[in-house]
């Protein structure tokens, strides 16, 4: 994700960036997508090595803070089995890219979308936007 054009956020930037040393992704393991300032919580859904992809679902998620308008945010997760699957694939530089499939020639495609996060589950909402 590039700063001021694919997200806001310092933060993600570097979430985005930070994937030497990351953990092989495998099925049920926590994830974060990454958008303009937010991060979502989400579960790993599928690994093909075969096809160098995996697909994500977003988590539901319920604050559980009584913090209000705040950098201090609590929540819990839950997997949510109705969310959309999200797929990514890594790029030349090793970043996790939003890909969608492509119905007329069954390829995925490149997407300015999500970053992604493996290895971890937060959800945070930034509240000045």
């Amino acid at each position: 994700m590039q700063i001021g054009t694919e997200t806001g956020s310092l933060v993600n930037h570097m979430y985005a960036r930070m994937v030497r040393g990351e953990p092989a992704p495998y099925v049920g393991m926590p994830a974060t997508l990454l958008s303009w300032t937010d991060r979502d919580p989400a579960t790993v859904v599928e690994v093909n090595m075969a096809k160098r992809y995996i697909a994500v679902q977003e988590d539901n998620y319920r604050r559980v803070d009584s913090n209000g308008l705040s950098e201090s945010q609590r929540y819990e997760y839950t997997p949510n089995p109705d969310a959309p699957v999200k797929i990514f694939r890594k790029d030349k530089r090793g970043q996790w890219v939003q890909h969608r499939l492509n119905p007329e020639t069954n390829r995925l495609v490149q997407v300015r979308g999500f970053g992604l996060r493996l290895g971890e589950r937060e959800k945070y909402h930034d509240f000045s936007f």
